[in-house]
């Protein structure tokens, strides 16, 4: 979606069409989800996620200022709700990973033993690190973009790229 074309549909939401948001929802929802399946680690959990971030997104429209993309606000909102939810829920709570959290028809290509074994090396990173992988390599963030929405400075989001990928292929080679 271009970004005239989005700025026309934004304005068309804060309008209260319903439809011009539906657009954005659509145009936006896969990469939204992706992100948050490969932070939260489970689609379940993921797409509650998303739904969430968009509801938000809707009743809060008002408040966005285009100084990033629709995408990026979303994922940023999403992240928020994410982020409040664990430290709700209390820090080194370890989840299962079953079949379906690592079963995503981008990486059907990918043996399943492996996509285990990497949804399982992401679920060891802390948050904020899992996050910025999760952007920039799993979803082709920018780093600039990825530090917008998780509202950090570009070099820690930087470094967290840097570590969180060293961490992720140590892991994966059995350097541990």
């Amino acid at each position: 979606m271009s970004p005239h074309e989005e700025a026309r549909l934004i304005a068309a939401a804060r309008r209260g069409d319903s439809r011009a948001f539906a657009a954005l929802v659509d145009a936006h929802q896969q990469a939204v989800r992706g992100f948050f399946r490969r932070f939260a680690g489970h689609w379940a959990e993921a797409d509650d996620i998303a739904q969430e971030a968009f509801v938000t997104a809707w009743s809060k429209l008002s408040r966005f200022e285009g100084r990033s993309s629709f995408r990026s606000w979303v994922c940023g909102i999403g992240y928020r709700i994410a982020r409040d939810a664990r430290r709700a829920h209390g820090r080194g709570a370890v989840r299962d990973n079953d079949w379906a959290s690592v079963h995503d028809d981008r990486d059907a290509a990918a043996p399943l033993e492996d996509r285990i074994a990497l949804a399982k090396a992401m679920a060891e990173l802390p948050d904020d690190q899992r996050a910025a992988v999760a952007l920039c390599l799993g979803e082709g963030f920018s780093h600039t973009e990825a530090a917008a929405i998780l509202a950090l400075p570009l070099g820690t989001v930087k470094s967290h790229v840097t570590r969180g990928r060293e961490r992720l292929l140590s892991r994966l080679r059995g350097d541990d």
